[in-house]
């Protein structure tokens, strides 16, 4: 969809070269993130259906070129409000301008959104009505921003605000397998901080957590004081103006992490009928979970956007399927079949579903691909992990700050066999 060279240009038959080795994969996730060629690499990136794509002529460290890649998507996402295909095609001129603005031969140069927006202006449908009638861009900025020229280049200058707030949302993810009875095989859970300041002028705070000792492996936005976090283990920061991802996480002991869902799924096929199979599959509640345990007292505890998609095996021809609770759709040239549940509480039952499956003629059974679920659970964390205080100083009012929690499924599966 768009193309920008710097130093030399590669020609575009690289791009049927990835292609052919992006089919050889059952899913864009499981394409490795570099590819050789006789003369280039190929860094690649998956986000929201869309790769990104960086070739290389030499060796060079692929994780700065992965890291690039990411925040261009974050920075095309906060123009544009997500990124797609017409949402790339309707600004075309915008995507070109911040990546010259973002790369400089080859060298990653602006990639904060606060500097970046002070030198490309958001295109608005006003703006847009300029430029079509003085046939120039009104995008630009004719004087170079103050955020260059800083010392803090990821924060506006003269930023006032009639109600101050700040908003911290501790969000975790949990990486998992699981087999047929529900007993974790491998788990890792990951977390991170996404913030939103609307603070005036330049606020220093500092974030404590109840427990340090459980988080590993940080990474930070380059406002946070790196030896502060190593000496006392809390984070000090100017914050940007607007939303960011302050820090990433990984949780250091996860032998015991216990998911708050159960899946328990299986294809049965009939002895007397070859060509017939029946399916069952019950998610629940699971009580012994750290997430439904921290939570007794409290009423139930609700697990929200719950999506189980089940992958069959090539040999089934078709599949008809209903369900208890929610609504199941099944992609006949897929062979996956889609159960979007919605929430579901520790007090009610368990749904299901169930069915039959048609397999093709003279087709041979295969082992059942494991089945994948995505889940929610607002106002928790499955690390224990808490903020204890986020104090401002540097100014004289008195902030608005709201925390909140949130565990999610990451890479979430369960063995059917």
């Amino acid at each position: 969809m768009i193309e920008k060279h710097w130093r030399s240009v590669t020609p575009r038959a690289v791009c049927d070269y990835f292609w052919d080795e992006v089919s050889k994969y059952d899913s864009p996730e499981e394409v490795p993130p570099v590819i050789y060629t006789s003369k280039y690499y190929l860094v690649s990136i998956y986000r929201d259906g869309l790769f990104v794509v960086c070739s290389l002529r030499d060796e060079s460290a692929p994780l700065l070129a992965i890291e690039f890649m990411h925040r261009v998507v974050d920075v095309f996402k906060d123009y544009f409000g997500g990124v797609d295909e017409m949402s790339i095609k309707d600004n075309f001129s915008t995507c070109y301008q911040l990546l010259e603005e973002m790369m400089d031969n080859g060298y990653p140069l602006t990639t904060e959104p606060n500097a970046l927006k002070a030198m490309i202006m958001p295109s608005t449908v006003m703006g847009k009505m300029q430029s079509a009638l003085s046939g120039r861009s009104t995008a630009v900025a004719d004087d170079l921003a103050e955020g260059m020229i800083s010392s803090m280049p990821w924060r506006k200058a003269g930023v006032k605000y009639a109600q101050n707030e700040i908003y911290l949302d501790v969000i975790e993810e949990v990486d998992a397998t699981l087999d047929k009875m529900g007993q974790t095989i491998s788990s890792e859970v990951t977390g991170m901080v996404q913030a939103n300041s609307r603070l005036s002028g330049v606020p220093d705070l500092t974030l404590t957590f109840v427990d340090p000792t459980v988080i590993d492996d940080c990474s930070f936005h380059p406002c946070v004081r790196y030896t502060r976090f190593e000496q006392d283990k809390v984070v000090s920061f100017v914050p940007p103006d607007g939303p960011f991802e302050l820090m990433r996480y990984r949780v250091s002991n996860t032998t015991k992490v216990v998911p708050p869902i159960y899946c328990q799924s299986q294809i049965l096929y009939d002895p007397a009928q070859d060509s017939q199979g029946r399916v069952s599959c019950t998610v629940g509640v699971k009580h012994s979970s750290s997430l439904v345990t921290q939570n007794k007292g409290k009423g139930a505890v609700a697990i929200e956007d719950i999506v189980v998609t089940l992958p069959f095996p090539k040999a089934i021809k078709t599949a008809m399927l209903t369900a208890t609770v929610g609504t199941v759709v099944y992609d006949e040239h897929t062979k996956v079949a889609t159960w979007t549940i919605g929430s579901l509480s520790s007090q009610t039952k368990s749904p299901q579903l169930s069915g039959k499956v048609v397999l093709g003629s003279g087709a041979r059974i295969e082992e059942s691909p494991p089945v994948s679920l995505a889940w929610k659970v607002p106002v928790a964390s499955i690390s224990g992990i808490a903020v204890a205080s986020l104090t401002l100083s540097n100014e004289t009012y008195k902030p608005y700050k709201g925390v909140r929690t949130i565990t999610r499924s990451g890479r979430f599966q369960v063995r059917s066999s």
